[in-house]
């Protein structure tokens, strides 16, 4: 008998969600609830050859989700015959206490919910659809799988900032990464797919949000975000790596509040505050037709990419495998072909014919001369989710 896993990512304003074959991998179906909380809600439900979309008020995630299981039972598949043996959520933040997945419980929702002040923008959003769906799912395990457990290990070099440490103790300050699911999944599928354990891997999971890591013989040894997923690479909306002061000086300059500051770096920052667009392909086409500040954005977030590439040889003593991974990773080939040229002075060759713009499979495009191999390898989440809440139940 077939089994699945219903896989649910909540946001502030909208929830996604996808059944999945954990065996197969297979999608059997999913959707997005968009707007939830203002007047022209939006839900779109796949299945099979069949679309549906409903345009009506969501007030909030609990009439969200429950029109979700209504287009299940009236869209298919359905719910009762999916034989659904988990619901599987996505946290971002898990802090000390997670290193994997974990059966939720009140406790572990207490938890959760503890870490909401290192994740302000995201755990909130996660406790509502969980909160939401043990509720109109009670018979079935639900279990958390957390961003930053994959990083939980990192080694103390690299997790522990040069911060006052009773500082740093008081406030849980420390390096918890992020998009630590997809590191994971596309590491360990690089490795399956050579053979090869012991591999030096850096996988760049470039999309609106973007993060670089080491991997080394499966483990993370490093990770470009943070105690919040701020620091590191550009991206769409993020500043990424900044020096703190420039916090310091704009409050003191303009009178901008804390809250303010970090709307402005979160959301107000990257390449929209480059050039006004956090789409890279609206970027990039901007670029094409001339646009200066476009053009330095896009030479900006190929540089940070190169440091963080560079730094990471250094700190690995090498590297084997290169992947782009994510919305831009697997998309964007000429990105990927610039980021591979400034990389040719270490002997990283491209396979042009090999970088062909959509990738819909793992996929090397470097030559075989290459010093290093480079990958494009599409990531699945909700698999990878999917999976993890398997080991569990």
């Amino acid at each position: 008998m077939t089994q699945s896993v219903l896989v649910i990512n909540s946001g502030s304003s909208s929830l996604k969600y996808q059944l999945v074959d954990p065996t197969t991998g297979a999608s059997i179906a999913k959707g997005l609830v968009e707007r939830i909380g203002e007047e022209d809600g939006h839900i779109r439900h796949h299945y099979g050859v069949t679309t549906v979309d409903v345009n009506e008020a969501v007030p909030d995630h609990e009439v969200g989700l429950r029109e979700v299981l209504r287009l299940f039972n009236a869209v298919g598949p359905n719910l009762n015959d999916a034989h659904i043996v988990a619901v599987g959520h996505r946290v971002v933040q898990g802090g000390k206490y997670f290193s994997g997945p974990a059966l939720i419980t009140d406790e572990v929702r207490r938890l959760i919910d503890d870490l909401c002040a290192l994740a302000p923008l995201h755990n909130p959003a996660h406790l509502k659809g969980i909160d939401v769906a043990r509720e109109l799912l009670p018979d079935i395990p639900h279990v958390a799988v957390f961003d930053t457990a994959f990083f939980q290990s990192l080694p103390a070099d690299t997790a522990t900032y040069a911060l006052d440490r009773a500082t740093a103790e008081k406030y849980a300050i420390r390096r918890y990464g992020a998009h630590g699911t997809s590191h994971q999944y596309v590491s360990s599928l690089v490795s399956k797919m050579l053979g090869q354990s012991t591999l030096k891997q850096i996988v760049l999971h470039l999309g609106n949000g973007a993060s670089v890591s080491a991997i080394d013989s499966g483990h993370a040894v490093d990770t470009s975000m943070g105690l919040t997923p701020l620091e590191g690479l550009v991206m769409g909306t993020r500043t990424g790596d900044i020096d703190p002061a420039v916090v310091f000086h704009i409050q003191r300059q303009s009178g901008m509040t804390a809250d303010e500051v970090d709307t402005l770096f979160n959301k107000k920052s990257g390449l929209k505050g480059l050039t006004g667009e956090n789409d890279m392909r609206a970027v990039r086409q901007m670029a094409t037709e001339g646009n200066k500040d476009a053009r330095l954005a896009l030479d900006i977030y190929v540089t940070r990419i190169i440091k963080y590439i560079g730094s990471y040889t250094a700190e690995m003593g090498g590297v084997d495998v290169i992947s782009f991974t994510a919305g831009i990773g697997e998309n964007d080939a000429a990105l990927r072909a610039e980021v591979c040229k400034r990389l040719a002075p270490f002997g990283v060759e491209l396979d042009k014919d090999a970088n062909r713009e959509r990738v819909s499979e793992p996929t090397t495009i470097s030559t075989r001369n290459s010093s290093v191999r480079v990958m494009v390898v599409p990531t699945n989440e909700e698999l990878a989710i999917a999976r993890q809440a398997m080991t569990l139940i």
